[in-house]
């Protein structure tokens, strides 16, 4: 995940005239009808030829290469076996690519649902998993029906950072066992600290071969990411590994050791078993599933528009999901959501459109077909290893590193993030952050607030120089202005000074011109504010007030005798001007 954020820096591929132009054609406004409207059609109308086949078809081979281990090891990880991450892939990466609002998503299983599944998992068996499923496929329906895509997208930075390496520490963790082939007789703990001691306790039964192996598998992907980037490391990683067990006969267990090898064919499509009090007990973490593959889904289709110059659909590709997760389920498979490496992948490798992603899962399925006889001899230290790369991979360490140095409010929200998953719970974690985030956000913006005795920027460009307290004009009249977002978190600090101020003076201005928020509470502070003034005889004028700030004060009482409007500093003195001559 560190690569692919780094890419959003990188240009975009092709020429820049390419790049602007795709840009311009999906910066515009896109009307309702076109907002559902997947990429995929939008590609094809475009025109859509051999050349741009060729492109995608050589992406979708470099991507499948990729996502044929990973998705075996993100299943076993996950407590099931590993052909459901293959029919994931193929099932729901398809359909993410063929509805999506991404030209570029890859879809299927992610490393960071491995904590989610498993726990699942483990509740409710393998059935209430793909019910659950389902169920998080409708709700990501309903979000992106209602249109609230773009709401999941103001996650804080620091709370994603702090959730993506806590998910990397679980995964790693629990990676453990199979990179060194453990044995833990009363099997492995959930909780970060009870599993910890239990593999503490079991550190007598390591398994050479199994450490060897998986030994292999890391430096054979950091050794090929290095010196040949291009190269499908994993795979090769993965038959080199296969290799030596076969070869040296090693005591190191397989996928045909364990779960008998994988089926050559997809299952036909089933409900789970339904009922109230199953989908009752399910809840939770269909909700969880739902929340987590949206924002994962939308990182991953904001990655892909970094590197592209493109824009993606947020509620389309939240359609998509929730088909794919539907559809998933049907199938046998777990939860699928986008990608971030493997979208990634796909941009790099020069992919054209979503017909990309729809090879991608064409060819894993005519691999599972022709090639699951030899997944039985795929060690599971070495799929374990594969894990061990990408959770490494996954923590943003410069970033993390640097939002530790930030400020103490992102620093808080960074730690406080990453300790609650690591030592908690996910969505804990998530609900904490964004808090906590956004406490930290109306802080800032309360600070932001000023009540200043200054000329409004009209008066200012027509050569004023600016307002003193002592210097409105006129003796009698004193002028103040309010600049940044006037919300309740500014409410009492500002609230205390238009109370010192409001009856110094027969004449009180107060200037929005700088305002670009009002709520109510701000508000009803205007308004006892100029109550206030009422009582002790001073006139109230508000210049600069725009019509959405205005309607605001009018709907709130803060309308004649009470106060009067002036389009600036310079009308409201010309209405008190012209009082006076009256």
């Amino acid at each position: 995940m560190d690569q692919a954020r780094q890419a959003v820096r990188q240009p975009a591929p092709g020429s820049a005239q390419a790049a602007a132009q795709g840009s311009a054609q999906e910066s515009a406004k896109p009307t309702f009808s076109e907002l559902f409207t997947p990429k995929l059609v939008t590609v094809w109308r475009e025109g859509y030829h051999l050349p741009q086949f060729k492109a995608d078809f050589m992406s979708g081979l470099t991507v499948a290469i990729v996502a044929l281990p990973l998705s075996m090891a993100i299943a076993i990880a996950s407590g099931v076996t590993p052909e459901r991450g293959l029919y994931t892939s193929i099932v729901g990466g398809f359909v993410i690519s063929a509805l999506g609002g991404s030209r570029f998503q890859i879809g299927g299983p992610a490393g960071a649902f491995i904590v989610l599944v498993a726990a699942t998992v483990a509740r409710v068996g393998v059935d209430g998993l793909l019910l659950a499923t389902m169920m998080a496929g409708v709700f990501l329906l309903a979000i992106g029906y209602l249109r609230l895509g773009t709401y999941i997208k103001f996650i804080p930075y620091p709370v994603t950072v702090g959730f993506t390496a806590g998910i990397a520490v679980i995964i790693f963790s629990g990676q453990i066992v199979e990179l060194f082939g453990l044995t833990l007789p009363g099997g492995e703990p959930g909780p970060f600290v009870a599993k910890l001691i239990a593999l503490g306790e079991a550190a007598g039964t390591i398994n050479p071969a199994a450490t060897l192996v998986a030994a292999l598998t890391v430096a054979t992907i950091v050794f090929l990411k290095r010196w040949r980037p291009k190269w499908p490391s994993m795979l090769i990683a993965i038959g080199l590994a296969s290799l030596v067990v076969a070869l040296f006969s090693l005591p190191a267990e397989t996928i045909g050791t364990r779960y008998g090898g994988i089926p050559r064919s997809l299952q036909w499509p089933a409900l789970p078993p339904l009922g109230l009090g199953r989908m009752i007990e399910v809840l939770p973490d269909a909700v969880a599933f739902a929340l987590l593959g949206a924002i994962e889904s939308l990182l991953s289709a904001v990655v892909a528009d970094g590197m592209t110059g493109r824009r993606h659909r947020s509620n389309c590709e939240l359609v998509a999901q929730g088909f794919a997760n539907i559809a998933s389920a049907l199938f046998g498979g777990i939860c699928a959501t986008g990608t971030i490496a493997r979208t990634a992948t796909n941009v790099r490798a020069g992919a054209h459109g979503p017909v990309s992603g729809i090879i991608h899962s064409a060819i894993l399925l005519v691999l599972m077909l022709v090639a699951a006889p030899l997944a039985s001899y795929i060690p599971l230290s070495a799929l374990a290893g594969v894990l061990a790369v990408v959770c490494w991979n996954m923590v943003e360490k410069q970033a993390f590193a640097t939002l530790l140095k930030a400020s103490r409010g992102d620093a808080l929200v960074l730690l406080a993030t990453f300790l609650i998953v690591v030592f908690r719970d996910l969505t804990e974690g998530i609900v904490v952050g964004f808090a906590l985030g956004s406490i930290l956000f109306i802080d800032r913006m309360a600070k932001s607030v000023a009540v200043e005795a200054e000329l409004a920027q009209d008066d200012v460009a027509d050569g004023a120089r600016a307002y003193e307290s002592s210097d409105a004009g006129d003796a009698d009249t004193v002028v103040y202005r309010i600049s940044g977002a006037f919300f309740f978190g500014a409410a009492s600090t500002v609230g205390s000074v238009l109370d010192r101020i409001a009856d110094q003076r027969k004449n009180f201005i107060l200037d929005c011109s700088a305002v670009p928020l009002f709520d109510s509470t701000a508000a009803n502070v205007i308004e006892s504010a100029a109550r206030k003034a009422s009582r002790a005889g001073v006139r109230f004028i508000i210049s600069g007030a725009s019509p959405g700030i205005r309607r605001m004060l009018i709907n709130h009482g803060v309308r004649r005798p009470l106060v009067t409007y002036a389009a600036s500093i310079r009308d409201a003195r010309t209405q008190l001007a012209g009082r006076r001559e009256a």
